[in-house]
């Protein structure tokens, strides 16, 4: 009998291309940052990643990124809701519009929030009214991110929830069960991995934001620098081994946060399915 041949190349080829566009892509550049960090001396790697500036950015940036985090994380999750179960009026264009920041170039972003919520702009002319300063502060920084990172909650959740069943409700429903309790014991505990995957994006996301913070933080040194900003400024100081420290740093940060969420996610489905087949 005739083995079936298939109209896509087979395992073995389409393994070594994805193997080989992986390595040039993110190996290799990872790779490099190792054996330049591996230049270094140890005290230096620490006097570096570990300077009064250094350590402010990774307040402003870690701090920042967590507050814009939580945000979407309910408000992301909320707008996720709304597109995947109800249907109104102008639905398309909201959806549309949830991908603007993947489809906007970052420094435009920039430029564009903070000639809005600056002192002089339309809507930062009125938060200065009342006493608060968006743009140039941690808040501005925080707005920022808060907009670059939304589509990931959104996007994560999102089809979770158009693939949820309906009689799962209903059967929640025919059990006595009120609207908070078919919320926080049904829908809630299957999304949960979903909204962890969208959270660790969008905060790894955040972190290594540039082009829409960079205008709108103001850069003031140990007050509203971003750890990026300061990976350039040490770079056109010809300070290598100071850029390279910190995004070390950052890096291994960001891939801590996605293997903690990533080891909760595991544990939540796990508990999940035992709760399931006891």
């Amino acid at each position: 009998m005739l083995a079936r041949r298939r109209s896509l190349p087979g395992f073995g080829l389409t393994l070594g291309l994805t193997l080989a566009y992986l390595a040039a892509i993110v190996l290799l550049p990872l790779a490099a940052l190792a054996w330049k960090t591996a230049g270094l001396g140890w005290t230096e790697f620490v006097a570096a990643a570990t300077a009064p500036r250094a350590l402010a950015a990774y307040r402003v940036s870690f701090g920042c990124a967590a507050v814009a985090g939580a945000v979407n994380l309910v408000m992301g999750t909320l707008l996720a809701w709304v597109l995947a179960r109800y249907r109104f009026p102008g639905r398309r264009l909201v959806d549309a519009l949830i991908d603007l920041p993947f489809a906007l170039p970052t420094a435009v972003a920039g430029i564009v929030l903070t000639s809005l919520y600056a002192d002089t702009g339309p809507l930062g002319r009125l938060f200065a009214a009342a006493g608060i300063r968006i743009a140039y502060t941690p808040l501005g920084i925080t707005l920022a991110l808060t907009f670059v990172s939304l589509p990931f909650l959104v996007r994560s959740v999102q089809p979770v929830l158009e693939a949820l069943e309906p009689e799962l409700e209903e059967a929640a429903a025919t059990l006595g069960a009120g609207r908070l309790t078919t919320m926080l014991r049904v829908i809630l505990p299957m999304l949960a991995p979903a909204i962890l995957a969208g959270f660790a994006l969008a905060f790894a996301r955040a972190v290594g934001e540039y082009g829409s913070v960079v205008f709108i933080s103001g850069n003031l040194p140990l007050k509203t620098e971003i750890a990026p900003f300061l990976i350039v400024a040490r770079l056109e100081e010809y300070d290598y081994a100071g850029a390279t420290a910190i995004a070390v740093v950052l890096l291994l940060a960001s891939f801590a946060a996605l293997l903690a969420i990533n080891l909760l996610q595991l544990w939540l489905v796990r508990r999940r399915s035992a709760e399931g087949t006891a």
